[in-house]
């Protein structure tokens, strides 16, 4: 049990401990284990349905006072359907392949010595996460299916829809023998919880901040824990000449407005000055209610685009806004991303198969895409199952990190009584 009246520094130790303990005996638990543990826990989150949903309704009356963006209360909303979603998601990462035990490459050396690379789960996995709860269901299912203890930190905004669903997941791995330390919510909203966190060197493997920019620069910068990275979704969507006009219709508006909550939303367009039905386009987000802040060209080609300012050229709206500017072809669209994108997902809409792999290969993004909505940014949608976030940094992981990106390996050797010489 948390004893509350603990320091934070205490009781993320506490937590700690347990969760090594927790993360020991997974090493040894079977495989067919975990899987059930999960389907169990997908089970109880449907059978707790409507406490997980009265729990999240009054998560959204504190927020609605608190004077959160319509944005923040559709990332914190739950019901019946993104519930369900949630619990089949947990099922997901139990369908998928166990990474645990692959040998990544062997190579038998010319004395004999045989040398393998193999997956193993990186430990204790700190996860702080705002707004949206089903973050720990996912966050759990993916750190114990990959072996690992988690600990989660969830939003003040989202606290009692957060220990809902931990309490179902709890309810299901402990049904199946696993230890329910493996998956451990952090139980204060006090700030000074994750500066705990951020600093237990040794106690915390590996920390996975997943929130807004505010949050991600704390990690950055207070962490003495090894980081992967999360950084927001400064997406944009570039319209190349050659780009079919009723593809970019439908693209633009379901990459900004499908979801506009999310990282993988588009918040940039960028309109190659050769594409001849820009106007066509602004007008659908325009009729979409999206609104459309834009340089001089793009406001020339609807009254009703307002002036973009500097800062919109580095703004995650998160929102139905978007910056939109013409620029001359391929190469200003490229610097355009080069000096503005969090390298999170970048995407070309174009029927120029040469000019959609130069800018494929000369965008240095997680994710870039052609011909393809930003909003597929998802692990699930890449079929990974759940994701525990988006990497945008270059070390260890990239991209959606699921299952693989929660492992590292160890070398085994194996000999036949060889001596060094």
């Amino acid at each position: 049990m948390n004893d509350l009246t603990q320091s934070p520094e205490m009781l993320i130790a506490a937590m700690a401990a347990r969760a090594r303990q927790a993360s020991a005996t997974l090493m040894q638990a079977s495989d067919a284990d975990k899987i059930r543990g999960l389907e169990l826990a997908a089970q109880a989150l449907r059978d707790r349905s409507d406490a997980i949903i009265r729990a999240n309704r009054q998560d959204m009356d504190n927020a609605a006072q608190r004077g959160l963006s319509g944005a923040l209360l559709d990332r914190l909303r739950l019901d019946a359907d993104r519930l369900e979603g949630t619990a089949a998601g947990v099922e997901a990462v139990a369908r998928l392949s166990n990474p645990l035990g692959t040998v990544i490459d062997e190579t038998v050396r010319p004395n004999g010595l045989v040398l393998q690379r193999v997956r193993v789960p990186l430990g204790v996995i700190g996860i702080i996460y705002e707004s949206r709860p089903n973050v720990t269901a996912d966050a759990a299912a993916l750190c114990l299916r990959a072996g690992n203890a988690a600990i989660l930190r969830g939003g003040s905004e989202a606290i009692e829809s957060n220990r809902a669903i931990h309490a179902a997941m709890a309810e299901g791995i402990g049904a199946a023998g696993l230890p329910v330390d493996a998956i451990q919510l952090v139980p204060t909203t006090d700030r000074a919880a994750v500066g705990a966190m951020l600093r237990a060197v040794g106690l915390i493997d590996l920390i996975v901040p997943r929130g807004g920019k505010s949050l991600v620069a704390r990690v950055q910068e207070e962490a003495r824990v090894p980081v992967l990275a999360h950084l927001d979704g400064m997406n944009t969507t570039y319209v190349h000449s050659s780009a079919d006009p009723e593809m970019a219709r439908a693209l633009v508006v379901n990459a900004k407005m499908r979801r506009t909550g999310i990282c993988g939303a588009t918040e940039t367009l960028l309109f190659d000055a050769a594409f001849p039905a820009t106007a066509d386009v602004v007008k659908a987000l325009l009729d979409a209610g999206c609104a459309v802040r834009g340089d001089a060209a793009i406001r020339a080609v609807d009254p009703r685009v307002s002036e973009a300012s500097d800062e919109d050229w580095n703004t995650e709206y998160l929102d139905a806004i978007v910056s939109a500017a013409q620029v001359s072809g391929l190469d200003e669209a490229i610097a355009h991303i080069a000096a503005h994108s969090s390298h999170h997902t970048d995407a070309i809409i174009a029927t120029d198969t040469q000019a959609a792999e130069r800018f494929l290969n000369a965008v240095d993004s997680a994710i870039v895409m052609w011909n393809a909505s930003t909003q597929f940014a998802d692990g699930g949608e890449f079929g990974l199952g759940a994701e525990i976030g988006i990497s945008t940094g270059r070390l260890h992981a990239r991209g959606p990190v699921a299952l693989e990106g929660l492992t590292t390996y160890k070398w085994i050797v194996r000999g036949t009584g060889q001596t060094r010489p």
